[in-house]
């Protein structure tokens, strides 16, 4: 838009689309109140002439924000406890979710804004370039939760402390006396899978112990990853008396391969999961895992969001909460001599 181009205000779409000024401003702030026929007409103008709703007004952002949280794939156990801990947090502040999956449906970012949202809370989403230049000619704030790629400078996200974690949980499978500890993670070039592995390769490394390459496997965060990978480390000449796995489903997965194989967890094999997720309680055995507080990233990420969409600085781009250790049942000291395989 030209400095000296009027704005198109809500009189402008209201003379075009026949109706009243109010029937606009109840689209543009998503209220439910009018006709789908109507509400598809007004949308369309707003779309034609690039109208843009105040995200920024103080008011509006006090009285009852509306964000957007939007996450990819199923909903497992890691997105349904982080969004408990947005909407809690919403709860608290006074502000208002709407979830919904992710969408590379055409100026989707301007919906949102015509919808009256006022920030985007992304789930382990992956955000190209042209999802972020949409965003911002909508003028919407993005909150990446556990980016999955390394965050954009025009973005800001909440994460853990994954290199620790990873640390933490490898040491302790060395302190039990494991020397033949695996990783099975997930996708490669995932920035919090990247820093699980260096997590591990640095505990490796400081125990003296070497890693062989094929005790280390990408994949997915996915149980079926945990059964295709443990089957295959399992199948070495020398496999691993221990495996720290990417996230608890990795982690079931693998207690699952080598239950299939008649080994034992963890008296033949143990098992170490990321996230702990109800998932790694309710396993047989329960898991020991690194604990991610996904509640309190969640309600990081909303609050953000929240000062994000009032115009307020935010100092960090990046927020890190700490991971923690906790011990249960799949992990223990590894046998005299290496378990048989079926």
């Amino acid at each position: 838009m030209r400095p000296d181009a009027r704005r198109t205000t809500l009189a402008d779409i209201a003379r075009a689309a026949g109706v009243s000024v109010a029937t606009v401003s109840k689209v543009v702030n998503g209220r439910g109140d009018v006709a789908p026929q109507t509400r598809t007409r007004v949308q369309e103008l707003l779309h034609q002439h690039h109208y843009l709703a105040p995200v920024f007004r103080h008011t509006e952002a006090v009285e009852s924000p509306t964000i957007e949280v939007q996450f990819r794939g199923g909903l497992k156990s890691y997105v349904a406890e982080t969004l408990e801990g947005i909407i809690d947090s919403a709860s608290e502040s006074g502000a208002s979710v709407v979830i919904s999956k992710a969408s590379g449906a055409p100026h989707w970012a301007r919906d949102l804004v015509s919808a009256g949202r006022r920030a985007v809370i992304a789930v382990t989403s992956v955000y190209t370039t042209a999802h972020l230049n949409e965003l911002a000619r909508s003028g919407l704030p993005l909150v990446v939760l556990d980016p999955l790629h390394l965050p954009d400078s025009r973005i800001h996200s909440v994460g853990a402390t994954n290199f620790a974690g990873g640390l933490a949980a490898t040491r302790h499978l060395l302190s039990l006396g494991h020397r033949r500890v695996a990783y099975l993670g997930g996708p490669a070039m995932a920035v919090c899978n990247q820093a699980r592995l260096h997590g591990y390769r640095a505990a490796m490394e400081a125990g003296g112990v070497p890693v062989p390459d094929a005790y280390t496997r990408p994949g997915e965060f996915t149980y079926e990853t945990g059964l295709l990978g443990a089957a295959a480390l399992l199948d070495l000449d020398e496999p691993p008396t221990a495996v720290f796995a990417g996230n608890d489903e990795i982690a079931v997965g693998v207690v699952e391969a080598a239950r299939a194989r008649g080994l034992r967890v963890p008296e033949d094999l143990s098992v170490v999961g990321f996230d702990d997720t109800s998932l790694a309680r309710m396993a047989s055995p329960p898991l020991t895992t690194v604990r991610q507080p996904l509640r309190e990233m969640g309600g990081a990420a909303l609050r953000t969001a929240l000062r994000l969409a009032n115009g307020e600085r935010v100092d960090s781009h990046h927020i890190e909460l700490a991971t923690e250790l906790v011990v249960r049942a799949s992990t223990a000291p590894p046998r005299a001599a290496p378990p048989e395989r079926g």
